[in-house]
């Protein structure tokens, strides 16, 4: 499987603004900022990766789910459950 993005890439320094609440809050409770946007903003990419790849695949997966509708599914004669 490929990767979303390059993990050996060096760090970049940016700005932010945020909920200065929520920041508090969390540097309250020493939560490392950096790591949780970066694993926030990994799960969104891979959710959006996701939804474009379904996307540009819908008349593939269509045209598979119509033949298993019509023909079933590969090894189902051999299937014991």
């Amino acid at each position: 499987m490929q990767a979303l993005f390059d993990l050996k890439a060096p760090k970049k320094a940016t700005n932010l603004s945020i909920n200065s609440d929520l920041l508090l809050k969390s540097r309250e409770l020493n939560i490392n900022l950096s790591a949780t946007l970066e694993h926030a903003l990994k799960a969104e990419l891979a959710r959006t990766e996701a939804g474009r790849w379904k996307a540009e695949n819908k008349i593939a997966i269509q045209a598979y789910n119509e033949f298993v509708d019509e023909h079933g599914c590969f090894g189902d004669e051999f299937r014991s459950f």
